[in-house]
């Protein structure tokens, strides 16, 4: 039924030959069962952390949690964390019990975990140890909290985030009891470390069932990014508006690849809306500039999210072009290249075709202008047709000496220009010649 990798079964060998339980927990059961490979393998044993490390002596081990029960063990070239049988204390903080007792039931273990599909346990010799049915959960496709739903989320409000999270990524809805416990206790996220938060939306996001997630639990998400709970329920007038602006954002990013980086940006793409929304003569929508001002909101929610610098960097210079129409000439494609880099021009291309999907019917299909983006840029690429000035001929030794050092940079500028408009002028003699003219 599960097969487990044999660095893994070293760790519970070692421990069941000296006499004690062992078993492997949690994601990975979980994960083996749906025939989905596991990224972590997690063993729970009734040996307590002492007794794990005599035991372990010579192996490299690393005391990752000790205080609550936890060493890392390094069998072969695989890390497995270790974790003794226990029971959870109070949770002050909302994220980390204050104490814990070990125990030598593996039930009492699995009692404290978040959702039954995580709460069971296997070995060889016993099987499927799964006290909360969560194999019953799996086979239905649901997230369901282990025991009293509040108390779980109370005890680490972090859960709320796994929870919407694993809906998300497994295709999985939530229970009824676990998903209005989610929405009375969504506050507690505020006081979860940022860096814990952004971990489990970029997973968020990258689930294929995210549109319902951010559909159903909207409000989750608007504890730590108040500024999209302006976009709730905000009604956009005029034909091509399908959706107030928040289903707009919804449809968008489900309907752009599954790239962290551009489900990221189409989250955060229309935060400059509501700012710039105006009505004009005709009782249609407009929202000047948006783009530009969303770029400044999105890289603020970033920076305060703790974002790597280049999330930061990038989506937020998404976010302020997102508008940029797809080019429709060979040197608008050109100029678009130079403009953004090779990466973010087949980025923008594909922000286009999602933003037009969040439209109404009749406003979505760009299909002919992205084939004649797509099919130019290659075209462009394939012939090293010149659209940055490390491609041009000259360089500024060339023509410094016809051009007053102040003035170098624009006239390079300028045959950068000429060259992308006619690319057989891309040859040393014209473009001095053109330099020389230009002084």
């Amino acid at each position: 039924m599960i097969k487990i990798p044999n660095d893994v079964k070293a760790v519970m060998d070692i421990l069941t030959d000296s006499g004690y339980k062992a078993y492997v927990v949690g994601g990975c059961v979980r994960d083996s069962i749906m025939g989905r490979e596991p990224n972590d393998w997690d063993v729970t044993t009734d040996a307590d952390p002492e007794q794990i490390k005599e035991l372990f002596a010579d192996f490299k081990t690393v005391d990752t949690g000790i205080k609550h029960g936890t060493v890392l063990i390094v069998s072969g070239k695989k890390p497995v964390e270790t974790t003794t049988f226990r029971i959870d204390g109070e949770y002050s903080d909302n994220r980390h019990p204050d104490k814990v007792t070990f125990t030598k039931n593996v039930c009492d273990d699995l009692a404290r975990r978040d959702f039954t599909i995580n709460a069971m346990a296997y070995n060889e010799t016993d099987g499927l140890i799964d006290p909360f049915d969560g194999q019953s959960d799996i086979k239905n496709k649901i997230i369901r909290c282990v025991g009293d739903a509040d108390t779980r989320f109370s005890e680490d409000a972090l859960r709320i985030m796994r929870a919407v999270r694993f809906s998300s990524v497994l295709g999985f809805s939530i229970e009824e009891k676990t998903a209005e416990s989610i929405i009375r206790n969504e506050n507690l996220l505020s006081g979860i470390a940022c860096e814990r938060i952004t971990a489990e939306l970029i997973k968020l996001l990258s689930g294929d069932n995210v549109f319902n997630v951010l559909s159903e639990f909207r409000s989750v998400i608007g504890v730590f990014i108040p500024e999209l709970k302006l976009e709730f329920d905000f009604k956009q007038f005029g034909n091509k508006h399908g959706y107030d602006v928040w289903m707009h954002t919804v449809h968008t990013v489900n309907n752009i690849e599954n790239d962290p980086i551009l489900r990221l940006t189409m989250l955060l793409h229309d935060t400059g809306k509501i700012a710039t929304h105006a009505i004009d003569e005709n009782g249609n929508s407009t929202f000047k500039n948006h783009a530009a001002v969303g770029g400044v909101i999105a890289e603020n929610i970033l920076r305060r999210l703790k974002f790597s610098k280049e999330y930061i960097n990038t989506v937020s210079f998404l976010v302020s072009i997102h508008d940029k129409e797809v080019p429709e000439t060979r040197v608008q494609v050109k100029e678009y290249i130079r403009d953004l880099g090779e990466e973010n021009f087949i980025r923008l291309m594909k922000i286009r075709r999602a933003d037009k999907s969040g439209l109404a019917k009749g406003y979505r299909d760009i299909t002919d202008k992205l084939l004649f983006a797509y099919s130019t840029f290659d075209d462009v690429m394939n012939n090293n047709e010149p659209y940055s000035l490390s491609q041009l001929a000259v360089n500024g030794n060339d023509i410094k000496k016809y051009v007053s050092g102040s003035e170098i940079k624009d006239v390079l500028n300028y045959l950068l220009e000429t060259v992308i408009h006619d690319p057989e002028k891309n040859n040393r003699q014209t473009l001095i010649e053109l330099a020389k003219r230009r002084k």
